[in-house]
């Protein structure tokens, strides 16, 4: 008995030892950082935003890696489940990941354990947007619009469990309304639909929307953040227009393994917030529609907490399955 005490002794002595040691000679060698969604998206864009410069701040690269699938649960739970040494990080959707934790059919791992918070890297506004031919100008006469034909008025989304669907269930929380949910598999196809007036309304990404504007095809009627976006300074918010307790941001953040040492983690952050500081970052994510908002790692680990609560109270309170 006193033997295997002593044995136990020693491994957690060692362990302790093992992280200051780990992050003294760490990195040397790259680091990977998984992007849960294809190429070309906005988790893609934050995660390449920001890798460069933050390989030069660790003096070893930083290589993007793409692993989709369902939802972004697929890269997500890869890199849950991998080695917590620093090597191997998730740019993460934070509101898609803190969803789907909320939905009856959880993924394979507890987002709300499973990873510590890095920093936050990019925050983007969504917006209401809606047919030119909706006869509306702004998000109350759209309330008024949804009473008077309640579950006739239609919203698009990028799928089931998506940023994109909940802030519509949100909004039908909020506002007291009964909207019809119309998945489709990716924003696309749904500003397709809403450019041809197959549906009524989305509510989505500055980047997928800001495109189409110009062709008069849809108009927009505020923004989904507390402040209004920079990229559109002159477009009210949903809050300013009386909708209380409204703000929904897509944002995402770098994350790591659960157990990374504090050290390592540390080191990542003030890599993320030197990079974020820079001019040339801040005019990237701008392009985006969207804001570099790197933060300490404790800050993001609160973030996190409030999204997967917030969302749980909206999948509770609404009809989304």
């Amino acid at each position: 008995m006193k033997q295997t005490w002593r044995i136990a002794l020693a491994s957690a002595v060692l362990a302790f030892a093992a992280s200051p040691a780990l992050a003294q000679t760490w990195p040397s060698k790259p680091v990977r950082m998984v992007v849960p969604f294809p190429p070309g998206g906005a988790t893609d864009a934050a995660a390449r935003i920001y890798a460069q410069h933050l390989g030069d701040f660790l003096g070893q690269g930083v290589v993007v890696e793409n692993k989709a699938g369902a939802g972004g649960e697929i890269g997500a739970e890869y890199v849950a489940k991998s080695a917590p040494d620093g090597y191997t990080l998730l740019m993460g959707a934070v509101g898609s990941h803190a969803i789907h934790a909320a939905m009856p059919d959880k993924p394979g791992y507890d987002f709300a354990t499973a990873f510590v918070g890095v920093s936050m890297a990019t925050s983007m506004p969504m917006a209401v947007a809606v047919n030119s031919k909706v006869p509306v100008k702004n998000v109350q006469e759209l309330i008024a619009l949804a009473k008077s034909k309640p579950g006739t008025i239609t919203f698009g989304s990028a799928g089931p469990g998506t940023s994109q669907h909940m802030a519509g269930e949100l909004f039908q929380v909020v506002t007291g309304t009964r909207l019809m949910h119309v998945p489709y598999r990716g924003s696309g196809p749904a500003i397709t639909d809403l450019l041809g007036g197959q549906i009524d309304m989305v509510i989505e990404t500055l980047p997928a929307l800001l495109p189409q504007v110009a062709s008069g095809k849809i108009r927009l009627l505020g923004v989904t953040t507390a402040t209004r976006a920079t990229a559109l300074p002159d477009l009210p918010t949903l809050m300013e227009q009386g909708v209380k307790d409204y703000s929904v941001a897509t944002a995402y953040a770098l994350l790591a393994p659960a157990g990374t040492p504090p050290e390592v983690v540390e080191k990542l952050s003030a890599g993320m917030q030197k990079a974020a500081a820079m001019p040339s970052v801040q005019q990237a994510a701008l392009k985006l529609g969207a804001d570099a908002v790197a933060t300490s790692p404790t800050d993001t680990s609160r973030v996190l907490k409030q999204e997967v609560a917030r969302w749980a109270d909206v999948v509770r309170m609404s009809s989304a399955k």
